[in-house]
């Protein structure tokens, strides 16, 4: 099937991949969640949770160039479906480890390089196929859905998780992930999803990949509301990644894996209440004072996580942050898909992640290490500095992750009132015009049958 041919502009071929992705998702967060508490229960320390993911980030930066190229180039569609094959080898590979009684620390950080350079693939494929698949004014909807998709894993894999663990045991809930990567691939072999044809001096060029990661870069740089916000979110990246990686080690500190599971459960809740929000809302007309208040709000969340030693905080602090999540994810990948031309979206994109995510692996990096070795013994000594900071946020085991949160909240709300007083950031929807079509010039929301491509 020729996949240049446009497809519907509605809904349903989104849904299809959509729900294929969900249920992988779910799997997936089964083995995520049952190998984070196996990791803490064998090392009783932060820092290999923030190895292992450093580990999951760095492969999307790093190949993100490629993978814009490829998304571009390539059929999406197929980058998909050998992006999902990929990661369902890789825990396959993990649960034959685990039943042989030979998987180690170390095997884990692979493991989560290895997913993480297939869903490097996977992630600008996905985005630039959503602008072909649904019309402009959906598009923070679908963005609202895919965040709905996170929610549900969040919400379902930490309670079935526990349930199923013992039960089959961690070796059982990996295979059950390695079968839900074939929900993923079944939804994409059953659509098509159409690929924007390339300019012909693009198609001559040489290195392929160099040239595209330049036109990403350019096309990005040559409108610096673009660039600006960028590096606004590069430094949210950070603050929030910088705190939340250690929610773990926090809870694990003062409370059992079975209250740990629950916090992500609520957080689930949180997370799942403001997808489905965002995907009824849409957004509002003007994108950027509701994404720096959403972002200002986030900032708020991490106080309150940080705040106070107990569990109930935490996970009221967490299901607040997830509420919101979503919703400023949801405009700003709406915002861009709206700002950037198809044609060249798996490339600006692709360099987009790599800005955004360029201080993720710093804050991971040095997250784990300052809490076990400067943050968590600082608080507990005797001094008068100390003694104010406990009277403040409490005492005991976690206390220094708390206050490692209470800071990076803080940073973050003088961030963004520095992004709001920014005129390149804030006047970018007028500055910039749109790259999608109008309402009224695109095509009927709600085809009448399903294009659906023969297996």
């Amino acid at each position: 099937m020729d996949e240049s041919l446009p497809a519907p502009r509605g809904m349903k071929t989104f849904l299809i991949i959509w729900l294929g992705e969900l249920v992988s998702m779910i799997g997936s967060g089964l083995t995520s969640f049952a190998l984070g508490v196996w990791i803490f229960r064998e090392t009783r320390q932060a820092t290999p949770f923030t190895i292992t993911m450093l580990f999951n980030t760095i492969p999307r930066i790093l190949l993100s160039p490629l993978a814009g190229s490829i998304a571009d180039r390539w059929s999406r569609r197929w980058v998909m479906i050998l992006a999902d094959t990929g990661n369902a080898l890789v825990t396959l590979c993990a649960a034959i480890l685990l039943l042989t009684g030979n998987l180690e620390i170390w095997h884990i950080y692979l493991i989560a390089l290895f997913n993480s350079s297939f869903a490097a693939f996977q992630e600008p494929a996905y985005t630039a196929s959503i602008t072909m698949l649904v019309p402009k004014k959906d598009l923070a909807r679908a963005s609202g859905l895919m965040q709905m998709g996170q929610a549900v894993e969040m919400l379902i894999s930490p309670v079935l998780a526990g349930a199923l663990f013992g039960a089959i045991g961690l070796n059982g809930i990996m295979f059950i992930d390695f079968a839900t990567f074939f929900f993923a691939i079944a939804a994409l072999v059953v659509v098509r999803i159409p690929q924007p044809k390339l300019a012909q001096e693009e198609k001559r060029s040489g290195n392929l990949v160099w040239h595209d990661a330049r036109l990403g870069w350019n096309y990005l740089t040559s409108r610096p509301g673009l660039i600006g916000l960028l590096s606004y979110f590069a430094l949210v990246n950070f603050l929030l990644n910088f705190a939340v990686v250690l929610q773990g080690p926090l809870v694990l500190s003062m409370a059992s894996a079975g209250v740990f599971g629950l916090v992500q459960t609520v957080s689930g809740v949180g997370m799942l209440a403001g997808s489905i929000a965002m995907s009824a809302w849409g957004g509002p007309k003007r994108r950027m004072p509701a994404l720096i208040g959403l972002i200002l709000l986030l900032a708020l969340s991490l106080l309150v996580i940080g705040g106070w030693p107990s569990p109930i905080f935490v996970a009221a602090g967490l299901s607040i942050m997830m509420f919101f999540a979503p919703m400023a994810s949801g405009l700003s990948q709406a915002l861009f898909q709206s700002k950037v031309e198809p044609s060249v979206q798996g490339r600006v994109f692709a360099i987009r992640g790599m800005i955004a995510r360029s201080m993720i692996p710093l804050a991971f990096l040095i997250s784990g290490p300052l809490a076990d070795l400067i943050f968590e013994p600082w608080v507990q000594r005797e001094g008068a500095a100390q003694g104010f900071v406990r009277s403040i946020i409490g005492s005991g085991p976690g206390r220094g992750i708390g206050l490692m949160f209470v800071l990076s909240g803080l940073t973050l709300i003088l961030a963004s009132f520095l992004a709001f007083i920014n005129q390149r950031i804030w006047r970018l929807e007028e500055e910039l015009p749109d790259a999608l079509p109008s309402a009224e010039d695109e095509a009927p929301v709600e085809p009448k049958s399903l294009d659906i491509e023969p297996a």
